[in-house]
């Protein structure tokens, strides 16, 4: 109970980093393409990764090759799939868009769940969720239900609808295909098999494109999301979903909208309102209430 305590706290810091990851991916946008932000992003995390981890990879290199379509499963939904299209779809969806279709992610992840793993659907999970999610529209209404009815949709918020479908099938796929890998040797594994499906796309889009320029911006960019978003936030992720289960683990991630309205005070001067500390007292809740045994 000890340690099942421990990583419900450490589920927290992936919610921040990704927040930030969301942020940086918006602001780039016109300065950085959004494939280019994906591919060098996850060479640098492989590169500061590596040396760590190689020992383990060749010492375990009997179960990678026994596994290695468990693994190019996961890297294609993990490391390919979920970041490039939220990339995408940063590009031409707004920050509330994406929000409300990202809260799809702990119902896809609870339904993945019943049927893949047999986890049963306990009503104080469903309650869990719902109170989050209500948490979860004030922060994106500001308080006021009459501007959800206000919002349009765009081709970019199709595009984060895959991107949550990914990322609840990889979260999912993790925990009914468990490896005894280390936390930091997994994700080496799962960047050096991502890589590859990234570059092809890469290539098209720098032909069609171009680069990007070495700004200290853009480098800063490259970097955050490549040490916080990928390293640290995957590390953490990936433990707390074998320790949890992913249907506890996605209500997380109504822990983002609410980190990323915080991130907007000193990055964008915005202020915090009255709905922000309302509903993020909803979503503690909730996760709370769905979090326990």
């Amino acid at each position: 109970m000890r340690e099942r305590a421990l990583w419900l706290g450490l589920l927290v810091l992936p919610p921040l980093f990704w927040a930030g990851n969301a942020v940086i991916g918006r602001a780039v946008v016109g300065e950085m393409p959004p494939l280019a932000l994906t591919f060098w992003r996850w060479t640098l995390a492989f590169a500061l990764i590596l040396p760590f981890t190689a020992r383990d990879m060749v010492a375990n290199r009997a179960l990678l090759l026994a596994r290695w379509r468990l693994l190019a499963v996961l890297a294609l939904f993990s490391v390919a799939a979920y970041n490039t299209f939220l990339y995408l779809a940063v590009q031409t969806t707004t920050a509330v868009n994406a929000t409300l279709v990202g809260t799809s992610l702990p119902v896809v992840m609870l339904v993945l769940s019943r049927l893949w793993l047999g986890e049963p659907i306990r009503p104080r999970q469903g309650a869990g969720i719902l109170v989050a999610a209500l948490g979860l529209l004030a922060i994106v209404a500001r308080g006021e239900p009459d501007r959800l009815l206000s919002i349009a949709f765009t081709p970019g918020d199709g595009l984060m609808l895959v991107a949550t479908a990914s990322w609840a099938i990889y979260s999912v796929l993790l925990r009914r295909h468990p490896l005894p890998l280390g936390g930091f040797t997994l994700l080496a594994v799962l960047i050096g098999a991502g890589l590859p499906m990234i570059l092809p796309f890469y290539l098209w889009e720098l032909a069609v494109s171009g680069g990007f320029a070495a700004s200290p911006a853009n480098l800063g960019a490259i970097a955050y999301t490549a040490i916080f978003a990928s390293l640290a936030a995957y590390y953490f992720w990936n433990g707390g979903v074998m320790k949890v289960g992913a249907a506890t683990a996605g209500l997380f991630t109504y822990l983002i909208p609410l980190f990323a309205a915080l991130l907007a005070v000193p990055l964008l001067g915005e202020a915090v309102r009255w709905y922000h500390l309302a509903g993020g007292g909803l979503i503690f809740a909730g996760i709370g209430l769905a979090g326990r045994r």
